[in-house]
C-alpha cells in the first residue's frame, strides 16, 4: 500500500482480562501533525500507541487507515516505531542494524547513513551497540524508526537517556516528519517536548481521552 495518510480510531476499547485499559475511544490523526500523548502511568498511553501500531489489536471498535479495513500485515511497512525496547541487535554495531532495517523495509542503499546522521550516531557507528550508553542506544533506536521514511511514526517516551544535544536532533527530526507529510505520535512526560513540537495535545486519564489544548481537531471519548 501506499502512505498512510490519516488513521481513525472508532470507539476503541482494550481489556486485559478484567482491567479495562482503554475506554470507548474516538481519534483521528492526521498526516503533519505532531500529536502527543501525555498522561499517568497506568493510563492507557502505551496500551493506545500499540494498537495504532498493530501490535495490539482493540477488544471492540476498530482503527482505519487512510479510511480503510486494513490487515496489520498491510500497514506495519509504513509503520516507524520506538518503544520501551530499541529492537537493535547487540552484538551488531549501529550501522549493521541501521543497515539491516533499511534492507527489511527495502529503503534506499544510503538511507541507513541518512538516519545516524539525524541523530549524530555517526560518531560511534562502528561500537558494538551493547557498548553504548543507555542515551547512545536510543539514538539508534530513533533513527532506526525513521530510517525508512515511515507515514506513521509512532514513539514512546522518545527522550529517555537522551542528552541535550539528543533532544535537540530529536526536535528537529519531529518537525522534519511533520514537514514531509509524516503521521507523528508520540507519548511522553516530557512536558517541554510537547510544549515545543506537538500541534495536539491529548490526555489519557483511565483510559479516557481528552483534548489537553484549544482549537484542536476533534477528539471524544464515549462510553465502553
Amino acid at each position: 500500500m501506499g502512505p498512510i495518510t490519516d488513521v481513525v480510531m472508532q470507539r476503541v476499547s482494550r481489556h486485559f482480562g478484567s482491567t479495562v485499559a482503554l475506554k470507548g475511544i474516538d481519534a483521528s490523526f492526521e498526516g503533519g501533525q505532531i500529536t502527543s500523548l501525555e498522561g499517568p502511568n497506568g493510563s492507557g498511553k502505551s496500551t493506545l500507541l500499540g494498537i495504532l501500531g498493530t501490535t495490539l489489536l482493540p477488544t471492540r471498535g476498530e482503527v482505519l487507515y487512510g479510511s480503510k479495513r486494513l490487515e496489520p500485515s498491510e500497514v506495519r511497512g509504513e509503520i516507524g516505531w520506538l518503544s520501551h525496547e530499541t529492537h537493535c541487535y547487540p552484538d551488531l554495531t549501529p550501522r549493521a542494524n541501521l543497515r539491516f532495517t533499511a534492507s527489511l523495509y527495502g529503503a534506499t542503499d544510503t538511507a541507513w547513513e541518512v538516519a545516524a546522521r539525524r541523530f549524530g550516531v555517526d560518531a560511534f557507528v562502528d561500537r558494538t551497540f551493547r557498548r553504548l550508553s543507555r542515551g547512545q542506544r536510543q539514538r539508534v533506536a530513533l533513527a532506526r524508526a525513521v530510517v525508512h521514511a515511515p507515514s506513521l511514526l509512532l514513539l514512546d517516551e522518545p527522550t529517555n537517556g537522551l542528552d541535550t544535544d539528543g533532544v535537540e536532533s530529536l526536535v528537529t527530526a519531529l518537525r522534519e516528519e511533520a514537514e514531509r507529510g509524516c503521521i507523528v505520535v508520540l507519548v511522553t512526560h516530557d512536558a517541554g517536548l510537547a510544549e515545543r513540537v506537538a500541534a495536539r495535545r491529548l490526555h489519557l486519564e483511565r483510559g479516557r481521552l481528552r483534548e489537553n489544548n484549544a482549537g484542536a481537531a476533534k477528539v471524544a471519548a464515549s462510553p465502553v
